[in-house]
């Protein structure tokens, strides 16, 4: 029994601290689990930016809307969803999420939650577990399933490894140089058809 895990940011829709970071003209918001293999540094510095700024959640969901799925993005998963299970592990928050999982035909996700004050601040967030795309990885194989993963990031290496098959998607020179022994991918036909070749279908 195969279940698919995905990554969703750089693999199925755009960065959205890099689409912020357009939005508001602000370059240091542009860095992100490509570039920084610590994600609570990685969050820390990105409140701090936020906080010197006076953004906060609403001027993030404005962006968010306009964000639409890579090309070929939703019809890619509702192929693969046509055959196995998916679930889309990520290291965003629900509140970003939400949207971006309605234009992507509702597939299920798990993430973390931002925590906000009433003027729409955010104050810090929860992450959902430890390592949360590895542990979930291997809680899946704990109740029976084998697991294939692809993303594009640091924060993606350890599910990729964990799995019985991980592949790369449109994943940074650098980490894939990093990682020789990891298949690498850039278009969806090439990553469905890895998929299916792990799980044994013509």
């Amino acid at each position: 029994m195969f279940i698919t895990c995905l990554d969703m940011e750089g693999v199925l829709v755009p960065e959205i601290w890099i689409a912020f970071s357009e939005t508001t003209g602000i370059p240091e918001l542009r860095r992100t689990t490509r570039d920084e293999p610590d994600y609570d540094k990685l969050m820390k510095w990105r409140l701090g930016i936020l906080r010197e700024h006076n953004l906060g959640l609403t001027e993030i969901q404005n962006t968010i809307a306009k964000i639409d799925p890579m090309p070929g993005a939703r019809e890619f998963l509702d192929e693969l969803r046509s055959f196995t299970q998916v679930i889309i592990l990520s290291d965003t928050f629900e509140q970003f999420a939400a949207p971006l999982m309605e234009k992507l035909n509702r597939p299920t996700i798990f993430c973390n939650t931002l925590e906000t004050a009433p003027g729409g601040e955010i104050t810090g967030y929860k992450m959902r577990c430890e390592k949360s795309k590895l542990t979930t990885v291997r809680a899946l194989q704990s109740i029976g399933y084998d697991t294939i993963a692809s993303g594009d990031s640091f924060n993606d290496l350890g599910m990729i490894r964990a799995s019985k098959a991980g592949f790369l998607f449109k994943s940074t020179p650098k980490i894939i140089a990093d990682n020789p022994d990891i298949s690498a991918y850039e278009e969806y036909g090439e990553l469905l058809a890895a998929i299916k070749r792990t799980m044994g279908i013509c």
